[in-house]
């Protein structure tokens, strides 16, 4: 039988120190942790940039933000004492925190040398289980069980979009498109979008970094009104608020992709060099109906990675290029 704390007051701080959807997969540990737990006080480590990501979850007592040095953010998380260490990070900098706090700490296992088998000779050993189940196994030493409801995200009241603010042709009905992603692998190519776009010729709002926003205009002055070019004008929370409000998302392998899973929402998600079975997919353990998986399978150089590269490595980008339009418009 796991060890749980019958204390009344159990401090605990969760790594995760990137990226956003990473955070975002690791909402329910910190709802089961805090609800699980009579008492529990529940601290969260991650960088300054992804703070907006989490500030507004309930469950979280207080977020220490690494900024520049991890050196100096040492002697703050040290007078915290806390009871254990969830490290759902595992990377040198996780370590490095866990070596001078001194304090019980579990993790996850990461499958590294498994997914290098499958990227590198195509040889498939990895489980069939999504990452927030391996990050609850970091929880179980606390008598801590997922309680199977899924992905939390919460918005600032004031980072809320409202509908009337938005063009009046998207006032009523829209559908969310994410065209970004961290690696260019993990994104269709322009023509592609704007094809899928005109498939579709309905309300889109173009979701993206500021980096997406030649492509949203590319794809606007083609597809014309039925477009609203949104990348970069949003902050991620704001952003999050249109991925609530959309009908539906379309979207790659991305944080808004975890989000929107986070909403129950509708999902059609695009898989280029990357592939479901890393356990990256939307989490939706209350509507699996809700997510479509969209890739091209049997391709003998995918996954090539399992983050992504700039461009194709055999360049011919099949595993985007071959992908079924018509999967994605219905």
């Amino acid at each position: 039988m796991p060890f749980k704390f019958f204390i009344l007051k159990t401090k605990i701080l969760i790594i995760r120190f990137s990226s956003i959807g990473d955070i975002v997969l690791t909402t329910p540990i910190i709802r089961c942790l805090k609800q699980q737990l009579p008492g529990a006080e529940i601290h969260y480590l991650t960088k300054k940039q992804f703070l907006p990501v989490i500030q507004a979850n309930p469950y979280v007592h207080k977020i220490h933000v690494l900024d520049k040095s991890l050196k100096l953010l040492i002697p703050e998380l040290v007078s915290e004492k806390f009871d254990h260490i969830v490290d759902l990070h595992k990377n040198l900098r996780s370590a490095y925190v866990i070596l001078h706090l001194r304090r019980p700490f579990s993790n996850f296992c990461k499958l590294n040398i498994r997914k290098l088998l499958l990227t590198r000779f195509k040889i498939n050993c990895l489980p069939s289980i999504h990452i927030v189940d391996r990050y609850f196994r970091a929880v179980n030493c606390l008598g801590v069980k997922n309680d199977g409801r899924g992905l939390d995200y919460f918005i600032p009241e004031k980072e809320e979009v409202p509908m009337a603010s938005l063009p009046l042709t998207h006032q009523k009905e829209f559908i969310g498109l994410v065209i970004g992603g961290k690696h260019a692998t993990k994104q269709m190519p322009d023509d592609k979008i704007i094809s899928v776009c005109q498939k579709i010729n309905r309300p889109l709002i173009i979701l993206g970094g500021k980096e997406d926003f030649p492509v949203g205009e590319k794809v606007k002055a083609v597809v014309g009104d039925m477009i609203f070019n949104a990348c970069g004008k949003f902050s991620i929370n704001q952003s999050a608020s249109i991925v609530k409000q959309a009908e539906r998302i379309i979207t790659h392998d991305t944080g808004l992709m975890h989000i929107a899973a986070a909403f129950g929402k509708k999902i059609v998600s695009i898989w280029g060099n990357t592939v479901p079975e890393f356990g990256m997919y939307p989490y939706m353990p209350l509507t699996p109906e809700r997510s479509t998986i969209v890739e091209v399978k049997n391709l003998s150089c995918r996954p090539c990675s399992k983050i992504g590269y700039e461009s194709c490595p055999k360049k011919h980008f099949n595993c985007m290029r071959l992908i079924d339009e018509e999967l994605i418009c219905s």
